[in-house]
Formats: structure tokens, C-alpha cells, sequence
């Protein structure tokens, strides 16, 4: 089932995301309905407050960066609870966009490696490395569930020159070509 993705504004996008419980009810059904969300917006990620549930949970498959960037060939994966324990000190600055802020596009430097540790939706524990872009996809969907966007990591001038189109998701103008909820609507 496609789920509707909460625009910039929405307030379970600024708030702190629970931990899943073990016994959370459907999980695999909502695991399901969230690749099947992020595949209609032509996403690689997608993180539970995007689909207005403040629950640790993302999901990515970013195998279709494959050609471009070889270490997303075939990374798909559910991650519950994750936490990143380990961010290399090399950092790459890359263009980002995000599901919730369409129309937005700014450079973001993340760490080019970390190491992090989740459950999947078989609740098996896996402490994985994850490297290049892959790393960058899973630190951007890590913000997501402590309550931060992508354009958080931008100065505040590269900020002000998004303010028309930040405004514009608020209140609900701003076109994107999946469902969505915006704050105004």
C-alpha cells in the first residue's frame, strides 16, 4: 500500500523517532508499504517520520545508483533501530534531495564510511561497514529518526536562498509527482 509522505513542515518530521518494539504489530506489512511508498516517489530511502510514524525504521534500496556508484549495486535493506556507531573522519560534500523537501537540492558533506549496527524485518541483528554513496544514503535516513533534514546541514545563506521553496511545501504548493501530505493541505 502506497503511504502518503509528509512534507517539510509536518511536525513528526522535527521530532525524535521511538525504537521499534520487538512485538510491534505488522511490521513486515509496513516494512512492505514503505519500499512500496518510496518506489512510487522514485526514492533510494525512506525513513518511518517520512510516512508520519515516529518509529527508528528506514528502508533503502539504492541499487538503481548501481551504475554510477558501484557499492549501491544491490543495497537494499530494512533497517530497525539503527544506530551509527563509527563515521570515518573523510568526509565527501555531494548534492542531496529528499522525498519531503521536493524541489530542494543542496551539497551535504557526510562521513564516506560508517559503521552501523540495526535489526532487518526478520529482527536478525547485523553490524555492517557501509561505504561511498550507500553510506551516505543511510546517514540521511539516520537523520530522519533524530528528528533532522538534509537542508539542516546547510549554511544558513544556502538556507535563506531555499526559504521561497521551504515555504511553498508548508503550505502546500510545492509539486511533487507522488502522495503526499503537507502541512497546508
Amino acid at each position: 500500500m502506497i503511504l502518503p509522505v509528509y512534507l517539510y513542515g509536518q511536525p513528526v518530521l522535527r521530532k525524535e523517532a521511538e525504537d521499534v518494539p520487538k512485538d510491534y504489530p505488522d511490521l513486515k506489512q509496513l516494512v512492505a508499504n514503505m519500499f512500496d511508498t518510496m518506489y512510487n516517489a522514485d526514492g533510494v530511502g525512506l525513513a518511518a517520520p517520512q510516512v508520519g510514524l515516529s518509529l527508528r525504521l528506514l528502508v533503502i534500496d539504492a541499487d538503481v545508483m548501481g551504475d554510477d556508484f558501484p557499492e549501491c549495486k544491490g543495497f537494499k535493506r530494512a533497517m530497525i533501530n539503527p544506530d551509527i556507531v563509527e563515521r570515518s573522519e573523510e568526509e565527501i560534500s555531494m548534492e542531496e534531495g529528499c522525498l519531503s523537501l521536493p524541489g530542494v537540492h543542496e551539497k551535504v558533506s557526510r562521513a564516506k564510511k560508517i559503521r552501523v549496527k540495526y535489526l532487518d524485518e526478520d529482527l536478525v541483528e547485523h553490524d555492517e561497514v557501509v561505504d561511498g554513496f550507500a553510506a551516505r544514503v543511510v546517514q540521511h535516513e539516520c537523520e530522519h529518526l533524530e528528528g533532522h533534514v538534509f537542508i539542516d546541514n546547510v549554511s544558513p545563506i544556502r538556507r535563506q536562498l531555499n526559504k521561497g521553496k521551504l515555504n511553498s511545501i508548508i503550505k502546500g504548493t510545492a509539486r511533487c509527482s507522488y502522495r503526499a501530505k503537507a502541512v497546508g493541505k
